[in-house]
């Protein structure tokens, strides 16, 4: 959906309601005092549906047909039965309208046959008349800065900077009623309601455009469409606080939302992934929601965890410290120099050490001494500053005092007074200074502790991460091994297979023999050598140790028959319709210095493949040390998982068990990440456990389960992966090859080489004007791209000698939501122009976006950029110039046959 089309769902200039009516308690009654009701300056037209209607319907005009009205309205809102909406969604389409509100009853939520070929009837119609669709079964928006209350809820209301969009319509009114008590006001407050057609994706593009819009609160139930969804988030999160709450996390909660929604609903642990690598923030309670959002849009961002503690009383801070070393964060420990400040300004009336506990009576002059050295303090992220009252002293003042000693700093600043009365009257005039302020010290420390976890979903949203070793895999021989079994109609692959599978993918497996039978496994046991490990081969068998089908340190022939003579017991006691194909025998190494740990993937219903990773071996069942990601991984976010997880303390920093290979384990997780996007046809795979040594990591018991699928790999994940199919290698006249490809997010380094050796006039082409340094938060957004809905292309050189090869020219399309068009910039290195790059970039830029069915490109240049205008009239595009901004504007239309002159 276009910006321009939501905007005008969202910032009607004019509003028809279908159905129309003053009886009292209906939709149509409900909504139309609600618009009349409010400051909406726009003309409301009322469509009635009944015979014998009468002139006007609370004093407005009545019409009886949409082709009667006299304009063409920007929003409808239908409130007739739902079998007569297809009928109204078709006029709406032939005269204009672009939108509509869904209040019509009859809409099942239930996925019913006849529901669901209802709803796909009506969402084919109104696609065919480009109408699009907010609910049903929800309360519709209101837009407090337009005036317009086009919902059912006539809550009140006040403007503010916060989008509120829920799936939930009790929410709807009830956080309405919790913004009034908390003075928050709102930019939108939209209620999505059963999501036919415009769903969360739609509306985070439209508020990410949205200038009144500067935060974002989300109540999610269920993504429909996962892809979408963090695409769009994750657009949204680099410039937008964005916070979420979402119903579901235990089971019981799971399965109300489930039963509610109809839907079925992926496991919390990945929402909870997702949320993270979109850079949003999940709280779990709505009445924390504002105090955060009020931090967030207060405070400037938090550099850090550390917290300094300023207090006249030590039992609030005490518990306040407890709760927030409980919750992750850190008291800061002040430098020596910050000491000596507060001693030359406090003398003995200071705890020396934080908590900063001053005098009971600390007056407001002591307050901003203890304060000040604290702000200058490099060590201190942020402040919480308490206070409880004393007798005969002034606590507004001291609330006075702590505003103008705060007021232009750069750390994060929370105040907690204690109490009513006189804490009401500081915390006024903390909300008038814009200090966040909190009743008690808990609801404080909280909120810091939500500001630590923001910033660290935000650092990896924008982390740079590592490179590694590029892969040899031969995908197609690989696949092959997969394919087989699907064709002879297995799910699970033989444990050779698996090996086969693993090895190519550099991933380390001990080497297993077969036995067919319990008669064979002496035999096979005396040629593998002791200590062994058996376990059960079955088709039916996933976790084989569920099961008991694991045998270990099997010192002999005798041990290894009853080994396998008790996995059989095993099996047809915990799984008797299990068939058993064999036992899978190991030669156990010694690796007493190993960690043993776990690799999981599985296909989440709504955000497809995702992976698990934490303690492996004998304790996996025990200690419940996993934690969850989204596909695809690059070396950072391995790193972050492995880091998650408790076991990664055995991996780094533990004395007891040294020298171990971590890379090889970021290595093997980025590896099974590929493997899934290379075969999507691998639907589930366990390997446990993963040996992780000196000497690198090492496979001992694996399974891949495998189901046929018509998606591709990368078409399955929730986050677009790397288009690595569209490098090329490319000579470019009669000297030059270099290298075209994708951008990644490792080029960073490159590409602060490549734009520092672009001369000035040809950065100031680019970025049309004059700038320095590029900060750092522009660079991420130029080499961490959403493939979905942007591409940049790079030129790079191919040196020899191991050289670290050069960039020398980027090709850029910012493509509209809708795709319909896209905005291209492109740029050669100075001191590598007039070889042809750019015009060969421009040419695989087209050529990709008619490939993906963009219909138009366009660009802008400065007037003095001649060689641009020159470029863009021999690719064909059409030129003008803009005289009062002196700057061309070019436009290409796509065609589908293929462009002239080396397009």
């Amino acid at each position: 959906m276009s910006h321009s089309t939501l905007k005008q769902m969202f910032r009607p200039t004019s509003v028809v309601i279908i159905g129309a009516s003053e009886e009292s308690g209906t939709p149509a009654c409900d909504c139309m005092q609600n618009l009349l009701g409010g400051t909406f300056l726009g003309p409301i037209l009322p469509v009635v549906t009944q015979p014998d209607s009468p002139d006007t319907i609370f004093g407005q005009p009545v019409y009886t047909a949409i082709d009667t009205l006299p304009i063409t309205p920007d929003l409808a809102i239908i409130c007739v039965d739902a079998d007569e909406v297809p009928f109204y969604i078709e006029e709406l389409g032939k005269r204009g309208t672009q939108n509509a509100i869904l209040f019509s009853s009859g809409f099942s939520r239930f996925n019913t046959k006849q529901a669901t070929r209802k709803r796909e009837r009506l969402v084919a119609l109104a696609h065919k008349f480009s109408v699009r669709l907010l609910g049903p079964n929800g309360l519709g928006f209101i837009n407090p800065s337009l005036g317009i209350n086009a919902s059912l809820a006539s809550s009140p209301f006040t403007t503010g900077k916060v989008a509120f969009v829920t799936q939930s319509d009790s929410l709807f009114t009830s956080v309405l009623d919790w913004a009034v008590s908390k003075s928050l006001g709102f930019s939108h407050v939209i209620s999505l309601g059963d999501v036919l057609d415009v769903g969360f994706s739609e509306v985070l593009d439209y508020l990410n455009r949205d200038m009144n819009t500067r935060a974002v609160l989300l109540y999610l139930e269920s993504v429909a469409n996962a892809r979408e969804f963090m695409s769009a988030a994750r657009a949204l999160s680099r410039s937008k606080p964005v916070i979420v709450v979402k119903a579901g996390k235990f089971h019981a909660a799971e399965q109300a939302v489930a039963a509610h929604t109809g839907m079925i609903l992926g496991a919390d642990e990945v929402y909870e992934a997702a949320f993270k690598r979109a850079g949003m923030l999940r709280m779990d309670s709505i009445d924390s929601v504002f105090d955060t959002i009020q931090a967030l849009a207060w405070s400037k961002p938090l550099k850090g965890k550390r917290l300094a503690i300023v207090t006249n009383g030590g039992a609030p801070a005490f518990i306040a410290t407890d709760l927030l070393l409980k919750g992750g964060g850190e008291l800061a420990e002040l430098t020596d120099e910050a000491c000596q400040h507060l001693d030359d300004a406090l003398g003995s009336s200071w705890s020396y050490w934080n908590p900063l506990v001053i005098d009971a009576k600390a007056d407001a002059d002591m307050y901003a001494s203890a304060i000040k050295p604290l702000l200058r303090d490099s060590s201190v992220d942020g402040i919480l500053v308490l206070h409880i009252p004393t007798a005969g002293v002034d606590s507004a003042a001291i609330a006075e005092q702590v505003v103008k000693t705060c007021k232009r700093s750069k750390k994060v600043i929370l105040t907690s007074w204690l109490g009513g009365g006189d804490g009401d009257i500081a915390r006024n005039i903390f909300f008038k200074a814009k200090v966040p302020s909190y009743v008690t010290p808990d609801s404080a420390v909280r909120t810091f502790l939500y500001l630590v976890q923001y910033r660290s979903n935000q650092i990896k949203l924008a982390e740079a991460p590592e490179s590694r070793p590029d892969s040899k895999t031969d995908v197609l021989k690989s696949r092959a091994i997969v394919l087989q079994a699907l064709e002879e109609k297995r799910q699970m692959l033989t444990v050779q297979e698996v090996e086969a599978l693993l090895a190519a993918y550099d991933i380390n497996c001990i080497t297993t023999r077969s036995a067919d039978s319990v008669e064979q496994i002496a035999a096979i046991a005396d040629e593998v050598g002791y200590p062994l490990a058996i376990k059960v081969i079955s088709p039916d068998i996933f976790r084989k140790s569920q099961v008991g089908g694991v045998m270990l340190d099997i010192q002999d022939s005798a041990e290894a028959t009853a080994a396998a003579e008790s996995i059989v017991m095993n099996v047809a006691q915990y799984q008797p319709s299990a068939r058993i194909n064999g036992f899978a025998v190991q030669r156990m190494t010694q690796r007493l210095r190993g960690v043993e740990l776990s690799i999981e993937i599985e296909t989440d219903p709504q955000f497809g493949p995702v992976i698990r990773f934490g303690q492996g071996g004998s304790l996996a069942h025990i200690i419940q040390d996993t934690q969850t990601e989204l596909l695809p991984l690059n070396m950072s976010l391995a790193k972050e998982l492995v880091a998650s997880t408790h076991v990664s303390k055995q991996l780094v920093g533990n004395k007891t068990v040294t020298g171990v290979d971590t890379q090889a384990v970021y290595e093997m997780l980025v590896s099974i990440s590929q493997m899934l996007i290379d075969i999507p046809e691998v639907f589930e795979l366990e390997i446990n456990p993963v040996q992780a040594d000196s000497r690198g990591a090492f496979v001992f018991d694996a399974a891949v389960r495998v189901a046929w699928t018509d998606m591709g790999g990368a078409d399955q994940l929730a986050i677009c992966p790397y288009p690595a199919e569209l490098e090329e290698i490319i000579q470019v006249g009669d000297d030059l090859t270099v290298r075209l490809r994708p951008i990644r997010p490792e080029d960073e380094h490159a590409h602060w080489d490549f734009v520092e050796n672009l001369s000035p006039q040809d950065r100031r082409f680019r970025f049309f004007g004059n700038v320095g340094e590029l900060p750092r938060s522009e660079m991420v957004k130029l080499t961490q791209i959403d493939y979905d809905r942007e591409m940049a292309f790079i030129v790079q050189t191919i040196p020899e000698d191991g050289k670290e090869p050069l960039t020398i020219g980027s090709a850029r399309a910012m493509i509209s939501t809708d795709n319909e068009t896209s905005e291209f910039a492109v740029v050669v290195r100075s001191d590598w122009k007039r070889k042809g790059l750019g015009r060969m970039l421009m040419a695989h830029l087209v050529n990709y976006l008619r490939s993906r069915n963009t219909k138009q490109i366009t660009g802008e240049a400065l007037g003095d950029n001649k060689n641009m205008v020159e470029l863009a009239r021999s690719l064909g595009f059409v030129v003008s110039k803009d005289f009062d901004d002196d700057t061309y504007h070019f436009t290409l239309d796509l065609k589908d046959e293929e462009p002239d002159d080396g397009l």
